[in-house]
């Protein structure tokens, strides 16, 4: 990214957005940037108070400065930001943009940047229940599953007529409710009592990708993604939800009875890019002010300093007011230090499977069979044997070996590959387009093997063939055996529902991984949710696969991504806001983290996608338990001003703080490593550290002794060992040192943890993440 930036003094905010004139070369070039002055210098409430117009008024005299005319800067804005985040979105020429951010009120320019939607396309309390009923024993009965709380994402718009956006039995709206149903170009749009507000942003799209016709001036979701998210947080109770038959059962988001909410901000892809920043913004700024209780984002890009991301900025300003921002950790696992979305005060979500699969067996050699998963409607005959060959040695004469490995569409031979099952290779090109080459092909079916990155990590997709998908290691069963057999032959056999697998839960491999790239003292991710074959709720506008080829259309669809895993543990935040509504956003983040678990449901720890030990740097502080969270007996509290202490510690100077709150910074900071954060990281550890944490008690009085287990090599002392809390609200603090053994020196991160119990059903637990200086 190409940056332009000015050390300056207070002001707020302005994005200047970008496009390229390419048939215009008389022209300079335009392009897309934003300019963060500072944050707004009134409260939201005053700047209403004498009209958003004033404001946009001194957008125009400020760019009028520059292009030396009012109505060539009215026609050049195409946002105002006159709330949260003073500013203005523009199209300009690039040096005008460099003029701009020579004034010595600007902050920082810079362009304008495009993100990506975090799915891999193509019995959990949430999702699905097994049998369609609420469970009875359940403290949620308290909360009424979050009716009174608003649940919005930023995604790609919603599919209003969705069974699971229905109003009924549902009471009025909530009166803190101030937003809008837009449905400027399509009046059969509609919002209810349920689906109560829908907005769409794609001006800074526009500015990247050229004028758009009006079927965009629509927050209908074409794109299937956010109906997916939006239900798996907030959909209604919706029996006889199923893929093809699969999965049959009561679909329900995490927060059933919640009103929901879309900003749509994603589109469809340019250059990779589905998500512009200016967009972004305005919907954040829009959240802020309809008045939501929870923003789920399952979005991201590339991680930079946190006043230079518009994502930690928007997300900053709606916890400075209330909103609890739920975010995606991304899907570039399983390599090291690719998590997004790392700033301290979002909740950022790994993806995990749950206890229930599709399996669908591939027969060989005799009766031999290894699983798979699937959810295709299609199915070989029971009665007959068909032959295997790798879709490598099915390669036309002018494709390469590598698409033919991978099976894109035209690189296979039909006289090699008709009749027969094809082995095809994950990766590169869409699961379920990848057994669409092998069916233009006239293959009779396909295995996709895993390669050694995906491990064990398999996804059931509504297939258009018979089809199954297999781990690595069977894989290499499987291809053995066609090598060293003059005439492989086996079938496929038709996916069936399975409840109560084991192991479960098992980290995703393409759910990204720590460590925090950008403040390696903070862990991300945060927790771990299901992300994995998440049924819910989809749009009827396209396909399951998203594939121009695939004509069909399901009401609900399996998807995968922590994409899917964010929008649960946003439903859960619904109804822990509507169970405890004086709870701060850290609060509630806390109570989520330090109930998670950290063992499957075999009683082991939790294993990576490969079957090996997982670690926090996968699953943050472990698996969501929501039960738990509703009662977590103390939490680690956080205020706007804590998080303003970070940053000051991050050695941000005042213009750059100005970006997120007028603030000055404590002659002696915090350290890093201080800031109240229910997860402890050390990333430099050389000789002994004394780090402080501060515990409020949000359940009974009760005293609670601590517990370590220390990482391997360090030595870990808490002070006090024992807390006593009297009442609701009381605080107390404590101390932990940490010492390297003797000259032990972890040459890479190890893992221990602190919990607080109360001996009686309280537990509070903070994973410890440690690495020696200099390694």
């Amino acid at each position: 990214m190409k940056m332009i930036q000015k050390t300056a003094s207070f002001l707020p905010f302005l994005i200047i957005t970008a496009f390229y004139f390419l048939q215009c070369p008389a022209f300079a070039a335009q392009k897309s940037y934003i300019v963060y002055l500072g944050a707004q210098s009134n409260s939201a409430e005053e700047i209403a108070s004498h009209a958003d117009q004033t404001v946009r008024e001194s957008h125009y005299e400020l760019l009028e400065s520059y292009l030396q005319s009012k109505e060539r800067a009215k026609e050049a804005i195409f946002y105002s930001y006159t709330r949260y985040m003073n500013g203005f979105a523009a199209i300009l020429e690039e040096e005008d943009a460099v003029e701009i951010s020579k004034n010595p009120s600007v902050v920082s320019v810079f362009e304008n940047r495009g993100r990506k939607l975090h799915t891999t396309r193509s019995w959990q309390f949430l999702g699905l229940e097994r049998n369609g009923r609420v469970p009875k024993k359940s403290l949620w009965t308290k909360a009424r599953f979050g009716e009174d709380v608003i649940i919005a994402n930023l995604d790609t718009g919603v599919w209003p007529e969705a069974k699971s956006f229905r109003d009924d039995d549902m009471g009025p709206i909530p009166s803190k409710w101030r937003g809008i149903c837009q449905n400027d170009s399509n009046q059969k749009f509609s919002c209810n009592r349920k689906l109560i507000g829908a907005r769409y942003f794609n001006k800074g799209y526009a500015a990247v990708v050229g004028p758009l016709n009006s079927t965009f001036n629509s927050p209908r979701d074409t794109d299937g993604h956010g109906t997916h998210t939006l239900s798996t947080a907030g959909g209604n109770f919706v029996p006889g939800a199923n893929v093809q038959g699969y999965g049959n059962g009561t679909a329900k988001g995490g927060s059933p009875r919640a009103r929901v909410v879309a900003y749509k901000v994603c589109w469809p892809p340019v250059n990779g890019s589905e998500c512009f920043d200016a967009d972004i913004l305005a919907g954040f700024e829009a959240a802020i002010k309809d008045g939501v209780d929870v923003l789920s984002v399952s979005l991201g890009g590339a991680d930079t300093d946190y006043f230079d991301d518009v994502m930690a900025v928007g997300a900053f300003h709606a916890v400075n007011n209330g909103i609890a921002v739920v975010t995606s950790a991304g899907n570039s696992g399983p390599e090291a230090g690719t998590v997004s979305n790392v700033s301290p005060w979002m909740m950022t979500v790994g993806a995990s499977t749950m206890d229930r699969e599709f399996p669908s067996y591939v027969v060989f050699n005799h009766k031999l069979q290894v699983e798979g998963q699937s959810l295709s409607s299609e199915s070989l005959p029971t009665n007959k044997l068909y032959r295997f060959i790798r879709s490598l040695d099915a390669a036309t004469p002018n494709a390469s070996i590598d698409d033919a490995d991978l099976c894109q569409i035209g690189s296979l031979d039909k006289k090699k590959v008709k009749g027969k099952i094809v082995v095809c290779t994950r990766g590169v090109f869409g699961r379920v387009e990848k057994g669409e080459a092998v069916k233009l092909a006239g293959g009779a079916g396909m295995v996709l093997t895993n390669d050694i990155l995906t491990g064990d990590e398999t996804i059931a997709d509504a297939h258009v063939l018979p089809a199954t998908h297999i781990t690595y290691s069977d894989g290499l069963k499987l291809l053995s055996y066609i090598k060293s057999t003059k005439s492989p032959k086996g079938s496929i056999t038709r996916p069936i529902t399975e409840l109560g697998t084991k192991p479960a839960p098992v980290m995703a491999a393409f759910s990204s991984q720590g460590p925090n790239t950008i403040t390696p003292e903070i862990l991300k991710p945060d927790i771990t949710a299901p992300g994995v074959s998440v049924i819910a709720a989809y749009s009827l506008a396209t396909s399951p696969s998203g594939l121009d080829f695939d004509k069909r259309r399901f009401p609900f669809n399996s998807d995968s991504g922590t994409s899917m895993s964010c929008p649960h543990i946003s439903g859960i935040v619904g109804l822990l806001k509507a169970a405890h509504p004086n709870w701060s956003p850290s609060a509630i983040k806390s109570s989520i983290m330090t109930t998670a678990r950290v063992r499957d449901n075999m009683v082991e720890p939790i294993k990576n996608a490969s079957l090996g030990k997982a670690n926090p740097f996968g699953y943050g502080s472990g698996h969501v338990r929501p039960n738990r969270a509703m009662d977590p007996g103390l939490v680690y509290d956080l205020t706007a001003n804590d998080y303003l202490n970070f940053l000051c510690a991050l050695g941000y100077n005042s213009t750059q703080i100005s970006t997120f709150k007028t603030y000055k910074c404590p002659s002696k900071a915090p350290a890093l490593v201080d800031l109240n954060y229910p997860s402890i990281t050390i990333p430099n550890l050389e000789d002994s550290i004394t780090i402080t944490r501060k515990l409020k008690n949000v359940g009974t009085p009760g005293t609670y002794v601590a517990r370590i287990r220390s990482p391997v090599g360090i030595t870990v002392k808490v002070t006090p060992t024992r807390l006593t809390f009297k009442e609701v609200g009381e605080e107390k603090t404590f101390k932990l040192t940490l010492t390297p053994i003797d000259d032990y020196i972890a040459k890479d991160y190890v893992f221990g943890f602190l919990q607080w119990s109360d001996g009686n059903k309280h537990y509070v637990r903070s994973p410890i993440i440690v690495k020696s200086k200099g390694f």
